[in-house]
């Protein structure tokens, strides 16, 4: 599915529709989704550099999908329900870069260590 490139914001409380949860995980058109082939730090992670670099991918993660059509490859669901999927802009996966600018890591089927 191509999806026109539209304001996404960071997630507030409440309702979620339209926006980026964190690193690696997104609301669009209401469908929760986790970007299959990464990993990002938590928000809520064990020390300071994790959650830092949490807050780097996410921000990022906005601005790579506000600058232009994304397509969106679903794979199935995860334990929690949420959609996976992964996000091609430009033929390239959003996931790939955020692993290229050191703000993820390739998705080992288990969390890793960010401190």
């Amino acid at each position: 599915m191509l999806i026109l490139a539209a304001a996404l914001a960071i997630c507030a409380s409440g309702p979620r529709d339209h926006c980026v949860h964190d690193g690696d995980t997104v609301w669009i058109e209401g469908e929760k989704i986790r970007l299959a082939d990464i990993d990002t730090p938590e928000l809520n992670g064990k020390c300071a550099s994790e959650r830092a670099l949490a807050l780097r991918a996410r921000s990022r993660l906005v601005r790579i999908l506000n600058a232009g059509p994304y397509v969106i490859n679903r794979s199935g669901t995860d334990r929690y329900g949420r959609t996976l999927a992964i996000l091609h802009r430009s033929g390239r996966s959003v996931g790939d870069q955020l692993i290229t600018e050191g703000l993820a890591c390739t998705w080992s089927s288990r969390r890793e260590p960010w401190c």
